[in-house]
């Protein structure tokens, strides 16, 4: 069936207010106009990701006099978001389907476009990087305020100016042969680990990662945050998008999972060709809980992920490449040989077991010996190697066929703030500045959802949540250097560098740095 629907990026579009942004707007105005307890309505679509009734109240989102819905409604649509799940980017789809009807019928309601698609924002582009302009204004061209300006982005700063910081970005994630990964400190795959019904789960998978999360954290930020002077954050004022009980709330929102709804559609594209999981739990799970969405007319839509293909779903994006911003980690021109001639992994439906890397395949290679309390501009600790376990990395990097990839842990971190970005590198020479030293940098991590992934109570076990970095290019460029012996040596320096000074009531922590080592 032939596509209906197109999904453009934002920035491509004859702006500002081109008709794609301005029906936006007003269907959102429409929806926003709708009560809390109607399933069309902006705030219940936005409940279906997740509700605090602190944060919303805080938001100006829960008033007093808002009709609630039933507790089985609420069972049955509320706080549904997937996190730390290999349902992440499925329920995502549905979830930003079912928006996308329940807003095209309020477009065609107001006489607008019977095939009005949502746009995309796609800040993996060079010059698309700042917040779409419609969005940053009250000022608009319909009647009273702006429905897609939120006052309460505060940007990576804290001061209002909302941009994402590409140097912080990657898209790693698609190099990631396997769609699902593993708990046990390997790759957790391209879409996530396997999981039941998931509300925030302690594992993300490498998409979910990045850029998914620090996007959200990047946009929403904090009110106050000073990258210059340490200040303090005040974490009761975060932004709307900065966690993920509020982040519905936001009109740009639906504009970022749309982007990373594409890069699903990106890495199915290939090269090298990703392939989705055929498990029958995959494709008609959760059996602990279904996934729900409101139709236009208010009927319940059950899915899953056989139900949110694109061709089912009548809808495609104009354009699937990554971004022009987008670069490779820099790495030695003979690392970049051996990356050229080493056989590559192959695509899980090539295999012919159809099987991903099993728990028992991973070997914990190494860790700190204490929790890390990160406070301040920089905190650093060390990873002690075994040795046997160093020496099959080295070994297996020697035989240049199909290495064993290498992937750094931070375990348990748990936290009171979710809008903290970590950058982390690895093995810095002594003395150095990370600055002058880029290809030793792991990865960047933005902490959404830690807050609620720290909570203990009935709903929460307050595990916190695990960041898995692959660090095989940085091993194999220790590995290619003589001057270290035994490729990772018996101790590897870990340096974590916050995007802004952490104050220590925020409380954050990390239980354990781990490298682990699983085969190709």
């Amino acid at each position: 069936m032939a596509a209906q629907f197109v999904r453009r990026d934002i920035h491509s579009l004859a702006g500002p207010w081109a008709d794609p942004v301005l029906w936006y707007a007003k269907g959102v105005a429409a929806l926003q106009a709708r009560a809390l307890d109607d399933p069309t309505s902006w705030r219940f679509l936005a409940a279906i990701h997740g509700i605090d009734g602190t944060l919303w109240r805080g938001f100006g989102a829960l008033a007093a006099t808002d009709r609630i819905p039933t507790a089985a409604v609420q069972r049955t649509y509320w706080q549904q978001c997937q996190h730390g799940s290999w349902y992440f980017l499925p329920w995502h789809r549905g979830y930003l389907a079912a928006f996308e009807a329940i807003v095209r019928a309020a477009v065609v309601a107001q006489g607008g476009p019977a095939d009005w698609a949502l746009p995309y924002w796609n800040y993996l582009n060079l010059g698309e990087s700042d917040l779409p302009a419609e969005f940053g204004t009250p000022d608009w061209p319909g009647a009273g305020t702006n429905p897609l300006f939120v006052p309460q982005r505060y940007g990576p700063h804290g001061d209002g100016k909302v941009t994402v910081i590409q140097e912080l970005l990657d898209v790693n994630a698609l190099a990631d042969p396997d769609f699902t990964g593993v708990s046990s400190g390997g790759s957790p795959g391209f879409g996530g680990i396997d999981t039941a019904f998931s509300h925030g789960g302690a594992v993300h998978g490498r998409l979910e990662k990045q850029p998914h999360d620090i996007v959200h954290v990047l946009v929403g930020g904090y009110r106050g945050q000073d990258l210059t002077a340490g200040a303090e954050v005040d974490r009761r004022r975060p932004g709307v998008m900065t966690d993920p009980d509020s982040a519905g709330l936001d009109p740009i929102f639906w504009l970022h999972h749309a982007n990373i709804d594409r890069l699903w559609e990106t890495w199915r594209a290939g090269p090298p060709v990703g392939a989705d999981p055929q498990d029958a739990d995959w494709l008609t799970g959760p059996r602990d809980r279904a996934f729900a969405a409101p139709r236009p007319d208010g009927t319940q839509w059950t899915y899953s992920a056989d139900d949110v293909d694109l061709a089912a779903l009548r809808y495609e994006y104009d354009d699937l490449s990554p971004g022009s911003a987008v670069v490779a980690p820099p790495t030695p021109a003979d690392r970049r040989e051996r990356l050229r001639t080493a056989a590559p992994a192959p695509a899980r439906a090539e295999r012919e077991d159809e099987a991903v890397a099993s728990e028992r395949d991973i070997e914990l290679v190494g860790a700190n010996s204490t929790e890390l309390a990160v406070v301040g501009a920089r905190v650093d600790t060390t990873v002690s190697v075994d040795p046997e376990a160093g020496a099959r990395v080295g070994a297996s990097l020697a035989a240049a066929e199909r290495p064993d990839r290498v992937f750094l842990n931070l375990e348990d971190v748990r936290g009171l703030a979710d809008g903290t970005i970590l950058r982390v590198y690895v093995a810095l020479p002594a003395g150095a500045d990370p600055a002058d030293h880029p290809e030793r940098r792991a990865g960047t991590v933005g902490l959404f959802g830690v807050r609620k992934a720290s909570l203990t109570d009935e709903e929460h076990a307050g595990r916190g949540l695990t960041f898995v970095l692959e660090i095989t290019r940085i091993v194999d460029d220790l590995h290619l250097d003589e001057s270290v012996p035994g490729t990772l040596g018996d101790r590897v320096p870990v340096t974590i560098l916050p995007l802004r000074p952490v104050p220590a009531d925020e409380r954050l922590t990390i239980g354990r740095v781990s490298v682990f080592r699983q085969p190709s």
